[in-house]
């Protein structure tokens, strides 16, 4: 008999009783109310993005990495892909950004793909948690990470990918480039270093794990995930992703090699139930869509079989993650009925 943790048990549920059976994949129409397209536009976007642009003020800018506090805080940027896989966006569309913790849902999706979920949630659990995204958490007590998007957990996913020095790495860079479509996508060497410089308490989750047997090898592994932190994207790369996963791991130009329903609902509820860290509780309250953030001043956003959302502001809130980003995802779900809850 298949078993279900309680994260997928509540995505499927939301799915089922909140969603209209209402899709247009590519431009084909999947049932008789798919035409209803939810009018997203330009203008749309960039008045949001002008009624919240001024949220960055209530945040910082990530400095305890020295690389990433180089970014001017008022930069801004908004992207949506459509439900038939058009991209729009607006404000600052070609600034580049690190991917940080966002880089965690393709890792989680590498590791499943190739270990299984039996055996990478072996090695940690689902749950939820009232901690920062850089906490030791239960590690000392259970020796398990509490989830995999919480730095203990995403550091032990990427360890998990086959593949021996940088492989595991590469193999998340160029997932990362096909399902954004864009080759040109790589890692910043200097916030890599910086990163690795400064890293310290990373370092001793890992050491930690490697010494509860969770771990095998050397800083290699590490390093790795440092890399894919590091990786530079851009908001319409993160709505891409966003895309991805809502649409069952199907790129936005509707190319279908990674299809998979079941990682696309792991993912998801994964992203639902901590991807906003200690926030996602209420954030589940107020958006009510599966979301990652990164300390990078990114989120992505994925609305179950409709569209993708990326966003950008570097100034962060308490909790992490973007204060101008939140509130322009939140004013986007408000005005179209995006939760899946409504």
């Amino acid at each position: 008999m298949k078993r279900y943790t309680f994260s997928t048990l509540l995505l499927s549920l939301t799915l089922t009783c909140f969603n209209p059976i209402n899709q247009t994949v590519y431009g084909q129409n999947m049932s008789k109310n798919s035409s209803r397209s939810l009018q997203i536009n330009e203008k749309t976007l960039n008045d949001i993005l002008e009624r919240n642009k001024a949220f960055y003020k209530e945040g910082k800018v990530a400095d305890y990495i020295p690389e990433l506090g180089k970014m001017q805080a008022d930069k801004i940027a908004f992207s949506v892909v459509n439900e038939n896989g058009k991209v729009i966006n607006v404000g600052d569309i070609n600034q580049k950004f690190t991917i940080q913790s966002i880089s965690k849902i393709i890792a989680l999706m590498i590791a499943v793909t190739e270990k299984g979920e039996k055996n990478v949630f072996s090695k940690m659990g689902y749950f939820g948690t009232d901690k920062p995204f850089n906490h030791y958490a239960n590690l000392e007590t259970t020796g398990k990470p509490l989830n995999p998007m919480m730095n203990a957990g995403a550091i032990l996913t990427t360890s998990m990918i086959d593949g021996e020095g940088e492989i595991p790495f590469k193999k998340i860079l160029e997932m990362v480039r096909y399902i954004t479509k864009n080759n040109s996508i790589d890692y910043s060497k200097s916030v890599y270093n910086s990163e690795k410089e400064t890293g310290h308490k990373n370092r001793g989750m890992f050491y930690l794990m490697k010494n509860n047997g969770l771990i095998e090898g050397d800083e290699e592994k590490l390093n790795n995930y440092f890399k894919q932190c590091s990786i530079e994207v851009t908001a319409e790369d993160l709505a891409k992703i966003g895309y991805f996963f809502a649409h069952q791991c199907t790129r936005f130009d509707g190319d279908a090699t990674y299809k998979n329903p079941e990682i696309s609902q792991l993912i998801q509820s994964q992203m639902l139930t901590a991807g906003m860290y200690e926030f996602s509780g209420k954030y589940s309250r107020t958006v009510g869509l599966p979301s990652k953030s990164g300390v990078g001043g990114g989120i992505t956003v994925s609305v179950p079989n409709k569209i993708g959302i990326g966003v950008f502001s570097p100034a962060l809130d308490e909790h992490g993650n973007s204060a101008a980003g939140y509130h322009m995802i939140l004013d986007l779900v408000k005005q179209y009925n995006l939760s899946l809850f409504q």
